[in-house]
């Protein structure tokens, strides 16, 4: 088959593959067959080949379709020790896009989180990438914890050789990596400071992926029972996030064993990908639902371990698959019924039903924790982030019922709205979407979101700025002295006994207190307030953030407290 065959057929894949409900759709079992026979030579090729079959393995039309697809996959592994054989450049598979096909090599820099993790699990693929290490006086500086007598040599001589060091306090694990990762988890050092100490390194990885369910390729579940799609997909225009939301379903604990797994394929999911996201990297396993929303879609979300909880707000991250394929990874950050909604689908299946999914992903976390307000990081549509911008990811969003927080950018979507009205071919600038960039994004759900334009000005930062002012005021900058100070005077103020446990609580979370000791008259709240304030402190410290922030969702107080002092001051 000649090579520029093989690219028409790959269009011709591509284009029957996402013709659902029209005579096209069908052609695509043929078409893989016909695809599969042929020994691709051609990089790019091979990476479009291997998308389409992720595409229709997720999104297949038919049981043949999925089948073949399937079988396909399998074979990836082979096909790319064949075409790097015949002198394939292996950067083209490791660039972000293309990254965790089956066969490749990644080389990356994690956080000690997924360092250790990846130990644990890939222990002969995972190691060192001491070739692509850049800061290597760090060594020196974080080394010497874990090897003694090694500042002798670091603090005061050139070229220090360190892995000779390591090679000669290695006894049992041949794995560099693994050594090292042992050697923290002996310091005595505290979690955090396993992971500074680590992190301060930036040690490159290298990970063969070989055959390894982890891969892209391989990373999936066979689903009870497929979902098949012979008519169209849903489109972003059939979906009302309104409608969605406010759905029934039922949310469905995982018990600790399934879970574990479920969070080790959305690790692998991320990782690579060259993605972390502090949930997926630092997960309770015992906070685990599941959400089958239909359409062979799952949706899969937890919270953090106590001692990795946010200061203020509660934290939830997750995932989805799709007939067993994990197509994007999610993230939300409450307070109150305020959240924002991270949400990111993988390259691959973005063409898919991706507006109805986010819906669903918006439908479960509503259900979990009660929120009703998504509010958007500039980032999610652009702030220095250029993918976002070449997805137009403001108009997705848009579309879905969002609106800009910030008066002028609101009339700029307006304007060009009635250009796109008018000229159906007029594509916003990219200059434009930069702009309308600039600020946050908000949903209210209609008639479940006190005082719709509340959270318009609020942002998290505001709280944590306002308690710098107050240290620098109050406390000549000292932090624990604020600490201290914020603690007694909240507990003062709510009515708690200097030695209950809601004070040890408050000290373990100081920070919470910090924002408390902001509110002038917190002294004055009835004693019904008082108390709901102590069961908020309660389960901050010692139940879960979902219990959490359903509380801070009942306590209107302190909501709109929290909001005045967030809030930036009006436009």
């Amino acid at each position: 088959m000649a090579r520029y065959n093989v690219r028409t057929q790959l269009d011709r894949l591509e284009e029957a593959m996402r013709a659902f409900g029209t005579p096209k759709g069908p052609q695509v079992h043929n078409l893989l067959l016909q695809l599969g026979r042929h020994n691709f030579g051609e990089p790019e090729s091979l990476i479009r080949f291997h998308e389409a079959l992720l595409f229709i393995r997720a999104y297949p039309q038919n049981p043949e379709a999925f089948q073949v697809a399937e079988d396909l996959l399998a074979s990836f592994a082979a096909r790319m020790a064949r075409i790097y054989q015949e002198g394939a450049e292996p950067a083209l598979f490791d660039a972000i896009e293309n990254s965790g096909i089956a066969g490749t090599t990644l080389h990356g820099t994690y956080s000690y989180g997924i360092a250790r993790w990846l130990t644990t699990r890939r222990f002969e693929d995972v190691d060192v990438d001491w070739a692509r290490l850049q800061k290597t006086e760090r060594l020196g500086y974080v080394l010497p914890q874990l090897l003694p007598l090694l500042e002798e040599d670091a603090l005061v001589e050139q070229n220090v050789p360190y892995q000779t060091w390591l090679r000669s306090a290695r006894r049992g694990p041949k794995n560099e990596l693994a050594f090292l990762i042992r050697g923290f988890e002996r310091s005595g050092l505290s979690e955090r400071q396993k992971t500074d100490q680590y992190d301060l390194l930036e040690l490159w990885i290298r990970w063969a992926l070989r055959r390894s369910k982890a891969s892209r390729t391989e990373n999936r579940l066979r689903p009870r029972e497929v979902f098949y799609h012979p008519g169209p997909l849903v489109r972003r225009a059939d979906v009302s996030l309104e409608k969605e939301m406010l759905a029934p379903l039922r949310l469905q604990p995982v018990s600790l064993g399934p879970a574990r797994t479920i969070i080790d394929m959305c690790r692998d999911a991320t990782t690579v990908r060259y993605r972390e996201l502090y949930g997926i990297t630092y997960p309770d396993p015992s906070t685990v639902v599941r959400a089958d929303v239909g359409r062979g879609v799952s949706i899969y979300l937890w919270g953090l371990p106590r001692e990795r909880r946010l200061p203020l707000r509660a934290y939830h991250a997750g995932f989805t698959l799709k007939n067993g394929v994990p197509v994007n990874y999610i993230e939300g950050i409450s307070l109150f019924e305020r959240t924002e909604l991270g949400f990111n689908t993988f390259y691959t299946f973005r063409e898919g039903e991706s507006a109805w999914i986010y819906a669903q992903a918006a439908r479960a976390l509503h259900q979990l924790t009660g929120v009703s307000c998504i509010s958007l990081d500039p980032y999610q549509i652009g702030f220095n982030n250029d993918e976002a911008i070449q997805s137009g990811a403001f108009w997705f969003y848009r579309k879905l019922g969002f609106r800009p927080t910030r008066s002028d950018l609101a009339k700029l979507t307006e304007t060009q709205e009635k250009k796109i009205e008018a000229d159906r071919g007029y594509r916003t600038p990219a200059r434009i979407l930069h702009r309308l960039s600039e600020a946050p994004m908000i949903y209210e759900l209609p008639r479940h979101t006190l005082g719709p334009g509340d959270w318009d000005r609020f942002r998290i930062r505001n709280l944590g700025l306002a308690v710098q002012r107050r240290m620098a005021s109050d406390f000549d900058g000292d932090a624990q002295q604020i600490r201290t100070a914020s603690v007694r005077e909240v507990a003062r103020a709510i009515g708690v006994p200097a030695d209950s446990k809601d004070v040890e609580q408050m000290r373990d979370w100081g920070n919470l207190a910090l924002v408390l000791g902001l509110i002038p008259d917190l002294a004055d709240w009835t004693r019904e307030e008082k108390r709901r304030l102590a069961a908020i402190i309660r389960a901050k410290a010692d139940k879960s953030d979902t219990e959490y922030v359903r509380l801070l969702q009942k306590h209107l107080r302190l909501r709109k407290a929290m909001i005045k002092i967030g809030s930036s001051p009006r436009e």
